[in-house]
């Protein structure tokens, strides 16, 4: 049986799409096997999104080719779709396959293997105008959650930004193919489908005004069973009244919104072309907890964005810290060729960014302490997530608090309750009740 092993760098929106890479070579017949095995077939799916990204891409990529020179070795992704001629200029890779051509990646792996020669497939995301397929599964993945892809693109256009260039206009999944999915991954077994994209706000701008609002009812609605919906990262002025209502009224939408920040300076976040202030951002993110108690917010937050003085800076750190958070996603700005900032004059230096990321980071180890210790003493219901050790479990509640346990039984995949007792590190340490 011919075998594909598959490497993933960066976001949950790439982790989606290699699941469903992997589903379009077990239905040609391969065998998936895990990526440091001998295989006859290696997929890397890549990142730009910070230079960082690029770097781990390049490297990762380069490592695969010059040691598996009897492979057929493919590269997709988002830095295979802004840099398609540096990936294929590696020697040693086969195929290069830009992010609108995913889709049809094993008939592209079988062209090659006949021609025996390397090829580019590559069509403009900007010009894409297509939905999103539906996509089946035959079997689980290898995570207790599982991960639906409602969107993808954006059309933001942030000064900083390279994913418009690399994943294109916004396009939807037809709601009645997320309910399709949805249905479809429970009858596997999961007991919880977090809805993601690259801008999820933006679900159903493609389809004639429908919105995210009207998808999770129509989920809630129609979609019954015991199970847990979460929300992938969403912008601050896309959290609606109804977001918020089904969350209060409805304990299967997890009480959990993941935000980007990006700076808590007006100046800044202006000249990033961001589309609000830092005081509509700290408005909402307390009017959420007001309503939604127990809600866990973890926000993004950039350091060193072009311009940006210790004043700035302090601005952001001020309101962080003004405001009860899970946790932080601490990035430095990373220059973008093609992007706007790129050009601007006023680039801070490394030495900087580094410090005003330690800063920060300082900032959430706080921020996550404060907010687990207010959950000592509470009981949590839990998604049994992995096996750490002997009788040792993780579980994750809805408001995103990872809790260790000691069981005799292997309960993954399944719900259980929790009484959580003290903190331990990055995690919470509870008793098993029930």
């Amino acid at each position: 049986m011919k075998t594909a092993a598959f490497y993933t760098l960066g976001c949950k929106v790439n982790q989606v799409e290699t699941e469903q890479l992997k589903e379009q070579f077990l239905r040609q017949g391969y065998e998936i096997v895990p990526f440091n095995c001998p295989a006859d077939v290696y997929v890397i799916n890549t990142c730009t999104v910070t230079h960082v990204s690029d770097r781990k891409s390049r490297a990762m990529v380069r490592r695969i080719a010059r040691q598996q020179r009897d492979s057929l070795v493919v590269v997709t992704g988002c830095w295979a779709e802004t840099d398609r001629n540096q990936a294929a200029a590696i020697e040693g890779v086969d195929l290069v396959v830009g992010n609108r051509d995913k889709e049809k990646i094993t008939d592209l792996v079988e062209d090659t293997i006949k021609s025996s020669s390397a090829k580019v497939f590559w069509q403009p995301v900007s010009e894409a105008t297509e939905k999103l397929p539906l996509w089946l599964y035959s079997q689980p993945h290898e995570r207790t959650r599982a991960f639906i892809k409602i969107q993808d693109g954006c059309q933001s256009y942030c000064t900083y930004c390279i994913v418009p260039y690399a994943r294109g206009p916004v396009r939807s999944k037809p709601p009645k193919d997320v309910l399709h999915e949805i249905k479809q991954l429970l009858q596997l077994g999961y007991q919880e489908i977090v809805l993601t994209g690259i801008h999820i706000g933006q679900y159903g701008k493609d389809i004639n005004g429908y919105n995210l609002d009207q998808l999770l009812a129509e989920i809630l609605d129609n979609v019954p069973g015991d199970y847990r919906l979460r929300l992938g990262s969403i912008e601050i002025n896309e959290i609606t009244p109804a977001i918020l209502a089904f969350m209060r009224q409805d304990n299967r939408l997890c009480r959990h919104l993941h935000i980007p920040l990006q700076s808590g300076s007006d100046s800044v976040l202006k000249t990033m072309g961001r589309k609000y202030g830092r005081d509509d951002f700290s408005q909402m993110v307390n009017e959420v907890e007001a309503k939604i108690p127990g809600i866990a917010v973890t926000v993004d937050v950039m350091v060193g964005f072009p311009g940006e003085s210790d004043a700035d800076f302090a601005d952001s750190f001020n309101l962080i810290d003004s405001l009860n958070l899970l946790d932080l996603h601490v990035f430095k700005y990373s220059r973008r060729p093609g992007t706007r900032a790129a050009e601007y004059s006023d680039q801070i230096d490394e030495k900087t960014k580094n410090y005003r990321s330690e800063q920060l980071l300082k900032l959430a180890d706080k921020k996550r302490n404060e907010f687990y210790g207010a959950h000592i003493g509470q009981t949590l219901r839990l998604l049994v997530e992995k096996q750490t050790g002997t009788d040792q479990y993780i579980g994750l509640s809805d408001n995103y608090l990872e809790v260790l346990f000691a069981c005799k039984n292997d309960l993954r995949g399944e719900f259980v309750q929790v009484q959580i007792e003290s903190m331990q590190g990055q995690q919470m340490k509870g008793r098993l009740i029930q």
